[in-house]
């Protein structure tokens, strides 16, 4: 066995999602048969072009899609068309962060964290906005790790487009999650702001152990945080591995022959 066979076998897989398929009611094919390991710990980039299949590909493992046919083993389950209350156990382990905020401006920032723990809160509790102290305590702990521990009582569109993403982020921690999905998390953000908000993920996949799968158009961002990457087109996976690996010949493979690098 060779070293790198060796090393894979020592390997937790964290989710295997094998023939990923989704067809829309509209007749697009978005995924063709795509399967893919996730290891436990890492973080894989997702790329490929506008309409390759990116945000279908995460919004299926976390069922905001329904797949077509394929398997999502999650924990020793195929989660692909689980029903009811286990789609809601689902999400609360594999979090998923948008390009789009999704705050609730007029609250403060501690609120929308809170937010997050909401599938764990009663009915009433939930609807009156009653936190228990262990609640705000993790509350203000996820807010410190993405560095806005000063910013609990501010109200959330009084922030910056950068700090309310790690708002987002805070709030899907809130939910203690083994997975975190991030769809296009930087694509509405000002450039210098970027870095910033894909630190943060970095740190949280580095120092909180969750692994972490980011879809993202920046060749650059991909060699700088990930450790594989997964590349779709058309719907089908056309690469695997590190990011290292990604020449100018993939390059083009991947986002065509008349694509540029952003930096």
């Amino acid at each position: 066995m060779s070293t790198e066979t060796a090393k894979e076998v020592k390997r937790e897989v964290k989710l295997e999602i094998k023939n990923l398929e989704k067809t829309y009611d509209n007749g697009v094919q978005a995924l063709k048969g795509v399967s893919q390991k996730v290891y436990k710990g890492e973080f894989l980039a997702v790329i490929g072009l506008s309409g390759s299949g990116k945000s279908t590909f995460l919004r299926c493992i976390n069922r905001l899609n329904d797949p077509t046919a394929g398997e999502i083993w999650f924990e020793g389950e195929d989660i692909a068309f689980t029903k009811g209350s286990k789609v809601s156990m689902t999400r609360s382990k594999i979090a998923m962060i948008f390009q789009k905020f999704n705050l609730v401006g007029r609250h403060t920032v501690l609120s929308n964290v809170l937010m997050g723990s909401l599938a764990r809160t009663s009915f009433i509790a939930s609807m009156f906005g009653v936190f228990s102290s262990e609640e705000k305590e993790k509350a203000h702990k996820y807010l410190a790790l993405v560095g806005l521990s000063e910013k609990a009582e501010i109200r959330a569109d009084q922030l910056s487009g950068g700090q309310q993403q790690r708002v987002a982020i805070a709030r899907a921690l809130m939910q203690e999650p083994d997975v975190l999905l991030a769809d296009e998390p930087v694509a509405s953000l000002d450039p210098a702001l970027c870095h910033t908000v894909m630190d943060y993920l970095k740190k949280i996949n580095r120092d909180l152990g969750i692994t972490v799968l980011c879809n993202l158009h920046h060749l650059d961002l991909v060699q700088d945080y990930s450790d594989r990457v997964l590349a779709l087109k058309d719907g089908l996976k056309v690469f695997e591995g590190e990011s290292s690996e990604i020449d100018d010949k993939w390059f083009k493979e991947i986002y065509g022959e008349e694509a540029r690098r952003v930096h």
